[in-house]
């Protein structure tokens, strides 16, 4: 059997035919429904998401209200596998972003089926270094790059986890995930649009000059990418 058909999820993907066969009859299929929450910080890891489509945004949620997004996670890798090997906790909010699919795994069954078996515990350690790699990479955006650079780096990163799809996105929920005023996110969309850099109207962003957004978009984009390719297929 191929590995493309045994899972839309890049990480079930690639994992060797033995060590599948020890999760895929435990996988059950749930739809990602946008701005649910799917865990909050401090609750325990009962099960992990491997989507198959959407995106599944960690989020800190501040004191006063507001939440800023440190990694999304889509088809790409999983979400809360390290945490679950260790009976650990979420560090932080778990919310879908986009709406979509998901294999979904109770944690047990993850616990005994890395039980002995190195390669695949190695798997799950590199797909949370990649989110690991996300999150300092979005401090250090957050704390120096411009909100229209950090808006275009978003927008590239969810590009490519929805296969160029037009998003369906508010602005106060754009504004969460970034950590601004929606007033800011409206400021800051408009000028991208008169660049025709994107369409926006309605909720709906659509990219419509995909290099020229790249060259808006701060450094973080490429770095991100980088190091997914290191980490998640060893290039």
């Amino acid at each position: 059997m191929s590995k493309s058909v045994r899972s839309p999820n890049h990480l079930l993907a690639s994992l060797p035919s033995a060590d599948f066969e020890l999760l895929r009859p435990h996988l059950k299929t749930i739809e990602l429904v946008h701005a649910t929450v799917l865990f909050e910080a401090g609750d325990a890891i009962k099960r992990v998401y491997f989507p198959h489509s959407g995106i599944i945004s960690l989020v800190v949620a501040l004191k006063d209200g507001q939440t800023i997004e440190v990694a999304m996670i889509g088809c790409d890798s999983i979400v809360g596998g390290s945490l679950a090997l260790g009976r650990g906790f979420a560090l932080n909010k778990g919310i879908v972003q986009a709406s979509g699919v998901a294999s979904i795994l109770d944690a047990s069954r993850l616990r005994k089926a890395t039980e002995g078996n190195v390669a695949l515990r190695e798997t799950l350690f590199r797909h949370e270094q990649a989110a690991l790699a996300q999150a300092q990479q979005s401090a250090a955006c957050n704390a120096t790059h411009t909100v229209e650079a950090r808006l275009a780096r978003w927008l590239l990163r969810s590009h490519d986890l929805l296969g160029g799809k037009t998003l369906s996105l508010t602005q106060e929920f754009l504004g969460q995930m970034l950590g601004v005023r929606r007033t800011s996110v409206s400021l800051v969309a408009n000028t991208l649009q008169k660049a025709g850099l994107i369409k926006y109207a309605r909720g709906r962003i659509q990219i419509t000059a995909l290099k020229r957004l790249k060259n808006a978009a701060c450094e973080g984009y490429g770095a991100v990418k980088a190091k997914n390719r290191l980490l998640l297929n060893g290039s």
